[in-house]
């Protein structure tokens, strides 16, 4: 069973010990909200003395620094309906402390042997917190300006890029309508094909939103049915399709995978069917385990040993493409009879 305390004098004694040892500024208020106690913490922080603080008004203390609205309104209306208030910011510019952001905590106690009530009001100062969260919300304000920027710069940059890849197209297939030398005009069309082939890879690159990891099913499906408009022609009918699972990659390999797939189906779509073909198809696969994936261009034509330009044979498009497959760290296999297929394999990490 708890002792009582002697006398009302050493009550008050050991209620204004336990107020001093509250390390964050503590009012004890009465009815009339006259200052019954205060804490150390109070006197030190908001540069008072007790002398002036005692028994006087809290609007009156320190020449009226808590003459504030918002105080007002928890005090004199919000406290006598629900007689407890938690985190109740107030921002306010105190004289020789400065301007302070502050968590007003009240309660107002009921006796059960007095009809008097008295308040406690505590002061959390939370200055430097929401001093670090508007530092954090303008860095974040600034970062996606950054972002903002480097987007719009990057899609100007593309523009360009696209516009030039064009004029370098068009440069190449009016000289190659200019040329006498027959061998001569088959490299500049060639050539013509490739610039492009980039340009369309760039294209499909662009408009998957220049996101760090692309979805390569999509990629590959857009990038195949603008090759099959710009190659296949109504007379010569191939069928160009692409098969893959929902594996991804990194943009910056899409690049390279963009540009063998490119290599490969122009090579397929040249070659692979000297004579109209009922059947004829080109296979685009892309499969995906782990890390790892397997990108496979094949078809049904007349196999390798017919085609002048296949990858095997060292032809420009092999050597373009055995580049591509070494900065992605693959490796490269070729199978013939029936038709041909190239595989291009990534072990992973």
């Amino acid at each position: 069973m708890n002792q009582p305390i002697p006398g009302i004098e050493d009550a008050q004694t050991l209620a204004q010990a336990i107020v001093n040892t509250i390390h964050e500024p503590l009012l004890v208020l009465d009815a009339g909200l006259r200052v019954l106690a205060a804490s150390r913490a109070f006197y030190e922080i908001f540069r008072v003395d007790p002398e002036h603080t005692m028994g006087c008004l809290l609007y009156d203390l320190g020449d009226g620094q808590w003459n504030i609205a918002a105080l007002r309104l928890l005090l004199e209306t919000i406290i006598p309906e629900k007689t407890a208030m938690d985190r109740f910011e107030v921002d306010h510019d105190f004289p020789g402390v400065g301007r302070r952001t502050m968590l007003l905590n009240a309660r107002k106690v009921i006796y059960e042997t007095s009809p008097n009530t008295t308040i406690l009001l505590a002061f959390t100062d939370i200055t430097a917190r929401r001093a670090i969260e508007r530092e954090k919300a303008d860095l974040l304000e600034n970062t996606e300006e950054l972002l903002r920027q480097k987007q719009m710069l990057l899609e100007e940059m593309q523009h360009r890029v696209a516009n030039s890849l064009q004029i370098i197209a068009s440069i190449l297939l009016i000289k190659a309508r200019t040329v006498t030398s027959e061998e001569t005009r088959r490299h500049l069309k060639d050539a013509h094909q490739r610039v492009l082939s980039v340009a369309e890879v760039q294209s499909q690159l662009h408009a998957s939103g220049g996101v760090d990891r692309i979805e390569v099913g999509p990629y590959l499906s857009k990038l195949c049915a603008s090759l099959a408009a710009s190659m296949i022609g109504d007379s010569h009918p191939i069928a160009l399709e692409v098969a893959a699972d929902q594996g991804r990659i990194g943009s910056d390999k899409a690049v390279s995978m963009g540009l063998i797939v490119t290599e490969l189906v122009i090579n397929a779509i040249k070659y692979a069917f000297p004579e109209p073909q009922a059947d004829a198809r080109v296979l685009v696969r892309f499969d995906s385990a782990g890390t790892g994936w397997v990108l496979t261009v094949s078809d049904n034509g007349v196999g390798a040993s017919r085609i002048p330009a296949a990858p095997a044979q060292g032809g420009l498009g092999t050597a373009i493409v055995e580049a591509l497959v070494k900065q992605l760290n693959a490796g490269m296999t070729v199978q013939s009879a029936p038709g041909m297929a190239v595989s291009i394999r990534h072990a992973g990490v």
